[in-house]
């Protein structure tokens, strides 16, 4: 155990450099393209999904959750804010750069969280169209600023950047410390192999359990699928279902700012669904 610990702590130090870089320039750009994103997808139309799920994938510290104000607003569509969430890459992208992950490797799970979310953004606008007829009656847009929800939700952003960034560094980096530290301490108990065998036994369970763990409304659950994933405890297809489904804090923003609850359940019902296909997909193409 006392191994384990020296482990953890050991890995933690050296992940700390790269992450507070990464949140540093996650802080910049949301600083500098902040809301002219957020006009870009309000004035996107019915190219909403190609842009929202472009936009998506570049780490902004609060898009998703402008996303959720804009759709509760219905300035921007369902199939905007679907594609808006797949892509979002929340605390993904920090942990694997601060983990020297391969830049194949993280380009290649971009590439598909922004694929699958702008082709299932479309699809959702097109049935939604057909099915269901546009709500013409005017409703009251509210305007949200981007700045006010990264500061009371996220991220601190008007003490600047570097405060910012260093917050977020050590919030992240403790919730690492104890995620790694329970993994490694079930590696050491259980067996890597033993425990990769358990999840592999029952089809498709890492898949399920791990976009469910993308459903929690905060970094908690890209950290852990993350951390599995590097961990070699989840398959490929595992770790991009849990990661499509996980949207940062744009689901709690989603429930706060939307006073509809049928519509948010429907749309996490469908981010879940999508999490677990294209899962399931993914891991069938890696076996062939």
């Amino acid at each position: 155990m006392i191994d384990v610990i020296k482990d953890t702590l050991f890995d933690a130090v050296k992940l700390l450099p790269f992450l507070f870089l990464a949140y540093l320039l996650m802080e910049y750009l949301e600083h500098k393209t902040g809301d002219k994103t957020k006009k870009i997808v309000q004035s996107s139309g019915k190219l909403g999904p190609l842009l929202g799920g472009i936009l998506g994938i570049f780490p902004q510290c609060g898009f998703s959750a402008a996303a959720a104000n804009l759709y509760a607003g219905r300035i921007i569509t369902m199939g905007t804010l679907i594609a808006v969430f797949l892509s979002t890459s929340d605390e993904m992208l920090p942990i694997l750069i601060s983990e020297a992950a391969p830049i194949e490797l993280i380009l290649k799970i971009l590439a598909i969280k922004l694929i699958i979310g702008v082709i299932a953004g479309f699809l959702i606008d097109g049935i939604h169209s057909i099915i269901i007829k546009k709500n013409k009656q005017k409703e009251d847009k509210t305007e949200e600023a981007i700045g006010h929800i990264c500061e009371n939700e996220h991220c601190d952003c008007e003490h600047g950047i570097f405060k910012s960034a260093f917050k977020h560094t050590i919030n992240i980096l403790v919730f690492i410390i104890i995620i790694t530290f329970i993994i490694n301490t079930l590696i050491y108990f259980i067996g890597e192999d033993n425990i990769a065998n358990a999840i592999a036994s029952v089809p498709f369970i890492g898949i399920l359990v791990s976009s469910l763990l993308g459903l929690i409304p905060n970094c908690a659950g890209s950290v852990i699928i993350t951390e599995l994933y590097l961990s070699n405890l989840i398959s490929f297809g595992s770790m991009i279902a849990g990661l499509l489904v996980g949207s940062g804090i744009g689901i709690l923003v989603l429930f706060k700012s939307n006073k509809h609850i049928k519509d948010n359940i429907k749309i996490i019902s469908i981010l879940y669904l999508i999490g677990v296909i294209s899962g399931i997909i993914i891991d069938l193409i890696c076996k062939i």
